[in-house]
């Protein structure tokens, strides 16, 4: 279903004259259908409570915890804004390195902890799941990065 639904962007793209009318509709379609199940499943209610502001702590707690768990939380976390990561700068010059990308990922992520924090979802609100949402968006960054979409450049010269 994603997939044509970024053919169908693509084509009105390419009728308004997008040079990259796929890449540009296919980044924006799977950075969002990619992100949006995660957002959800974070979002609705849990069993938990609580904020931990401590960096790490949350981490040097899962040093105990069994395998699956460990994997279920870190992973889970690195894959909220990896495909937003991966593909927003494919998308636009505008979001091309990582650094930016990771900076939009955390400022997402505290929004999404103080979302949790603020709606009362039964949610542990922590540093290290910013760190980690960062983290994911930033390693799924480099991992597209010779894809990154390069700025316009001008045209010099006599005219």
């Amino acid at each position: 279903m994603p997939a044509l639904l970024a053919y169908g962007v693509a084509v009105l793209r390419a009728r308004r004259g997008d040079p990259h009318p796929y890449r540009t509709a296919y980044a924006e379609v799977f950075a969002v259908a990619g992100t949006i199940p995660w957002l959800w499943m974070i979002l609705t209610p849990g069993r938990a409570s609580g904020v931990t502001l401590l960096p790490f702590s949350d981490l040097a707690e899962l040093a105990t915890a069994p395998p699956g768990t460990v994997s279920a939380q870190v992973g889970g976390n690195l894959l909220v804004f990896a495909s937003l990561g991966a593909l927003l700068p494919v998308r636009s010059s505008r979001f091309a390195g990582v650094w930016r990308v990771t900076l939009l990922a955390a400022a997402l992520s505290v929004t999404v902890e103080v979302a949790q924090y603020v709606l009362d979802l039964g949610r542990v609100s922590s540093t290290d799941d910013v760190l980690l949402n960062s983290a994911g968006a930033a390693l799924a960054s480099l991992a597209t990065l010779r894809w990154h979409a390069r700025p316009a450049v001008a045209e010099s010269g006599p005219r």
